[in-house]
């Protein structure tokens, strides 16, 4: 009874989470990198209950970001990189918000994003760089004059400044931290105790997740809190910076989870298909999205001898011979 403990108030449902977490408004962090475990259960989720006006931060972000910014959630964006590698270079709803004027953008380095939320992360107001220096990302501004120095929104995209400790003529670019309200992340295994467990590269989800007021957490399995024990050097948060955890098996789909399921190909041809077009972008929303009533009716969809295809050997971490054309 004690192991379970760690979790009580803290296992939900995707549903309960989202009420809870992430509202309209809200500055959300988002885990993951291009096709590589983003938190989709949770986006769908927020997508359905028509969430708008979302402040999303986020350092390379593929699928999540397209599916929020095509339903119309997100009013605000903080970016390093939005695309799904050969699938989507650029994301294609993201782009077309972009292109049409219906998304504020602020784009930062890859880098940049990392320091920010690492900032949050370490308690500081701001964090020096050179990243950037000399180059229309620090020269040029996304926001608008009047968005500036309030609800989430720094006073100025950076700030450069010389060596105040007179190391040479070098200038330095000030980057404003990032607080979100909220980090969403999609992880292998959460222990009975709380602790989650990132199998393979974390990105910059842990900065995020130290730097965010909640952090949300859906996984493949709850373990018990012995076992991730046996390698602690292996863990990636401990139970007091998680406030929901939301058990989804394949809770990334169509991205992949090293060691659970590779990206699916077939799902991320169809949505490469739909995502260029408006209409069948909505057919898209509607048959995938908002006609779907939890998350067991999702994966039925999918169906079973797909997600079976997508199978992680769980030596390599990835589906060895999937058909990725």
């Amino acid at each position: 009874m004690a192991e379970r403990n760690g979790l009580d108030g803290k296992l939900m449902t995707l549903e309960d989470a989202v009420a809870r977490f992430v509202r309209d408004g809200s500055q959300v962090a988002v885990g993951g990198f291009t096709i590589n475990r983003n938190p989709m259960a949770l986006v769908y989720e927020i997508a359905r209950r028509r969430v708008r006006d979302l402040h999303l931060v986020v350092h390379s972000n593929g699928q999540a970001l397209d599916v929020l910014v095509g339903a119309g959630c997100v009013g605000r964006l903080e970016i390093a990189y939005g695309g799904n590698g050969r699938f989507a270079p650029t994301c294609f709803r993201f782009r077309k918000a972009v292109e049409r004027e219906e998304l504020l953008v602020e784009d930062y380095t890859n880098n940049q994003m990392t320091l920010r939320f690492l900032a949050g992360a370490l308690g500081v107001p701001f964090i020096p760089s050179k990243s950037g220096l000399g180059t229309d990302v620090l020269a040029l501004e996304g926001f608008p004059p009047e968005v500036r120095g309030r609800d989430g929104v720094a006073p100025h995209k950076a700030y450069l400044m010389g060596d105040p400790f007179d190391h040479g003529d070098d200038q330095v670019a000030l980057l404003p931290a990032l607080t979100p309200d909220v980090a969403l992340l999609h992880a292998q295994q959460v222990s009975t105790d709380g602790t989650v467990r990132i199998k393979g590269l974390t990105f910059a989800d842990l900065e995020q997740c130290k730097a965010a007021t909640a952090v949300v957490v859906t996984c493949e399995e709850i373990v018990p809190a012995d076992y991730l024990k046996l390698d602690p050097d292996q863990n990636a948060l401990p139970p007091f910076l998680v406030d929901a955890v939301v058990p989804v098996p394949y809770g990334a789909h169509p991205t992949a989870c090293r060691y659970f399921y590779d990206y699916d190909p077939a799902h991320l041809n169809l949505y490469k298909a739909v995502a260029k077009d408006d209409d069948r972008w909505s057919e898209y929303l509607e048959e995938w999205v908002y006609g779907i009533g939890s998350w067991d009716e999702y994966l039925d969809k999918v169906g079973g001898a797909r997600l079976a295809r997508i199978r992680a050997n769980t030596v390599a971490g990835y589906a060895p011979g999937l058909d990725r054309r």
